[in-house]
């Protein structure tokens, strides 16, 4: 375990598992991550980080929020 670590859990009602995907993705697309970052599904996305620096983690952590609010924003804006 690295010296600094973090967890949150997010539920979002329905759009929980479309945020989920796109978080996924973006995930999988980051090889030059600093920090070790895992995101899973149950019902709820849990984000797990850990970090060498509390610099990469508090940065990787402010990315992935936004993200999870774009992606919230986004499934707002189509909907009929």
């Amino acid at each position: 375990m690295l010296p600094f670590s973090s967890k949150i859990e997010i539920s979002a009602d329905k759009k929980t598992k479309s945020i989920f995907q796109s978080l996924k993705v973006d995930n999988m697309y980051y090889p030059d991550n600093p920090t070790n970052t895992k995101i899973s599904y149950d019902k709820k996305i849990i984000i797990s980080i850990e970090a060498n620096e509390v610099t990469h983690l508090r940065a990787n952590l402010n990315s992935i929020l936004r993200l999870v609010q774009a992606s919230n924003d986004s499934i707002e804006s189509v909907k009929i």
